[in-house]
């Protein structure tokens, strides 16, 4: 079976939002136009604690996007977003859910970030992601959501080593740093994935 993986797409990440994602409004009715074209839809949602270690403000004299380590991995510092139970955490409105079957969540620990919706950064935990979906017999999954040169693309590296084929949705996605994730395309595709446009995919 194949399904559709929504990635973030919650306010913080979109208009207005802490760490706007440019032009990822533009993403919801692509998004909401490919729900129909599958049977499993799941979505993941950024969910941290505010002390996570994550955010610039829990480091003195720190500034947003400065680059850090965090438990020996390279960390970016971003503005305080996604905070558990706030409005920036929450789906955009515009944004259909009811063909969600599940939502997982991530970035709950606030020692180690977590872009891929499979696991943290290290690789030290796992989402159950992959579980859930090996027990639906998942063998392909097609992602779209924000951001494009981060938790889309560890996402969907993740579901490569975890054995499922991939396709990104290219104009169901934007990146915060447009060279940046052209150089991640190309890892992409180098390590077998394939990059679609919805109008592939959904059948008139």
């Amino acid at each position: 079976m194949k399904a559709l993986l929504l990635i973030d797409i919650q306010y913080d990440f979109l208009e207005g939002g802490s760490l706007e994602v440019p032009g990822g409004n533009q993403i919801i009715p692509v998004v909401n136009n490919l729900q129909s074209q599958f049977d499993l839809v799941v979505a993941t949602q950024d969910w941290h604690p505010p002390e996570h270690l994550s955010f610039a403000s829990n480091h003195e004299g720190k500034k947003p996007f400065e680059v850090t380590t965090l438990q020996g991995l390279e960390q970016v510092l971003w503005p305080d977003h996604c905070v558990q139970g706030s409005r920036g955490a929450e789906f955009h409105d515009s944004l259909l859910v009811n063909k969600m079957e599940a939502i997982f969540r991530k970035g709950m620990d606030p020692g180690i970030d977590s872009y891929s919706g499979f696991y943290d950064n290290g690789h030290l935990k796992s989402t159950g992601l992959a579980g859930y979906l090996r027990e639906r017999d998942v063998t392909e999954v097609v992602i779209a959501g924000l951001a494009a040169d981060y938790c889309v693309y560890f996402t969907l590296m993740d579901a490569l080593k975890e054995g499922f084929h991939a396709s990104l949705v290219e104009d169901a996605t934007r990146p915060i740093d447009a060279e940046a994730f052209s150089k991640r395309k190309q890892e992409m595709i180098d390590k077998g994935a394939q990059i679609v446009q919805s109008g592939e995919l959904v059948s008139t």
